[in-house]
């Protein structure tokens, strides 16, 4: 298989499990809190949180742990990836989502496709996931872009843990994760009228983002590597 394959199935497969998680975890809420959607949505943000720490360490060092076509486009923007390569991820990532959320229903004994009918559809919405995918980039491309990527998963695990509880829409902030989400008439679902609303707006943030990186940290800083006595590499945040 070709480096390019390699990274395009860890993004297909790592944002399969993203997905798996976040509807997963919303059904069961669900089940087991059926009178309490604040119980509901706490247990989706943790374990969405810290899934997505799992996952950003477990394919991190093969594919950049993207996950999300917003992340591939600022990576593309600042130079990170070629437009290639970019198209394969977000086609990975997109593919991976909707795996995801078939693997999620069935796992729960529901239809394979159940398309939502869940309507997210308002202003405050929007402007909720604008700021929701704008502070998720600025989260990453600062630690990042200032020399600490290792500290990535858990800065991004706790940012959308947060969001979940503070953006008005709950932080989908992914649109691979969007269109997922359309697949699963459940908790976390998204009708599909009210997907490419949230897509627009969470590209715009992203560009946003950007655009901050880059006045803010101008550079790339290289993560700093110290050698210890014994002469095995460690990276130092």
């Amino acid at each position: 298989m070709t480096d390019l394959g390699r990274r395009a199935t860890a993004e297909a497969v790592g944002t399969a499990l993203l997905v798996a998680i976040v509807i997963g975890s919303g059904i069961f809420a669900v089940r087991l809190s059926p009178d309490d959607m604040g119980l509901q949505l706490l247990a989706n943000s943790i374990a969405t949180g810290a899934g997505l720490v799992a996952l950003i360490l477990a394919f991190g060092p093969v594919s950049g742990a993207h996950f999300n076509p917003a992340v591939t486009l600022a990576d593309r923007l600042l130079g990170g990836i070629s437009t290639r390569d970019a198209g394969a991820y977000v086609a990975a990532q997109i593919a991976g989502a909707c795996l995801g959320a078939v693997v999620a229903n069935l796992m729960f004994e529901l239809p394979a496709v159940d398309l939502s009918t869940r309507d997210r559809s308002s202003a405050g919405l929007w402007l909720g996931e604008l700021v929701a995918t704008f502070g998720l980039l600025t989260v990453i491309l600062g630690v990042v872009r200032s020399g600490r990527a290792s500290a990535a998963p858990f800065a991004v695990g706790g940012y959308i843990a947060a969001a979940y509880w503070f953006t008005s829409s709950t932080s989908f902030a992914n649109p691979a994760v969007t269109v997922g989400r359309t697949l699963s008439d459940t908790f976390a679902g998204i009708s599909p009228g009210s997907a490419p609303a949230f897509v627009v707006v969470q590209l715009a943030g992203a560009l946003l983002a950007v655009a901050l990186a880059r006045y803010l940290h101008p550079t790339l800083v290289p993560e700093r590597v110290v050698v210890p006595h014994d002469g095995a590499d460690l990276k130092e945040p």
